[in-house]
């Protein structure tokens, strides 16, 4: 089974920057729509950003538009978060995920992706 494994979090000052990333256990993994979420402490896990297979088209949360960058290295893995502008709201553990198919979905809807990392944590002080 594949995994994904997510790299880049840490502890940065409100108004700081950090960059995650995200790649396959495996090389062979192909090019698929992969998701960005985050779950905060006794919070439900949430949508932060989603790309598709070829990066044309990217989604964000209402709650990171314009702070946050999703984008992936010419259809290849891995897949990156840059996250600017930080607040401490923004505090969370991230998850990225990947969905293996090409059909439409909905980009929002954590069912919709199968495969998961196991998470990064993101601390945001203000």
């Amino acid at each position: 089974q594949v995994q994904l494994v997510e790299s880049g979090g840490g502890l940065v000052q409100a108004g700081g920057s950090l960059r995650l990333s995200c790649a396959p256990s495996d090389r062979t993994f192909g090019s698929y729509p992969m998701g960005w979420f985050r779950q905060a402490p006794g919070k439900e896990r949430e949508f932060v950003a989603a790309i598709s297979w070829s990066g044309d088209s990217t989604y964000y949360a209402d709650s990171v538009k314009g702070r946050f960058t999703i984008s992936r290295d010419n259809a290849a893995n891995p897949v990156y978060l840059q996250m600017n502008s930080l607040k401490p709201e923004d505090t969370a553990v991230y998850y990225c995920a990947a969905r293996d198919e090409y059909s439409e979905y909905d980009v929002r809807r954590i069912y919709e992706y199968n495969y998961w990392g196991q998470g990064t944590q993101v601390t945001v002080s203000s």
